[in-house]
C-alpha cells in the first residue's frame, strides 16, 4: 500500500515484539495524553522516520469518542 511506517495506540507488551518502538523516539506525539510506552511506531523503510516529528493527526470521527 505504500507506508513507510506505523503508529499504533496500544498494549505496551504486545506490539514491541512485532518491533514497535516508543514513537518518543523520534519526537513523534499523540494528540491526547497517553502512557508513552502505549504510544508506539515502526518503520517499514530505513530512516522513515529521519527528518520528521510532530504530532499525530486522527480523523476527526476518532477524536470525538469519550
Amino acid at each position: 500500500m505504500g507506508f513507510d511506517s506505523i503508529i499504533v495506540l496500544g498494549h505496551k507488551e504486545y506490539y514491541p515484539k512485532f518491533g514497535f518502538q516508543r514513537a518518543s523516539k523520534w519526537n513523534i506525539k499523540c494528540p491526547f495524553e497517553v502512557p508513552d510506552e502505549a504510544f508506539m511506531a515502526i518503520e517499514l523503510t530505513e530512516r522513515a522516520f529521519e527528518g520528521k516529528a510532530g504530532t499525530v493527526k486522527y480523523h476527526d470521527e476518532f477524536m470525538e469518542v469519550e
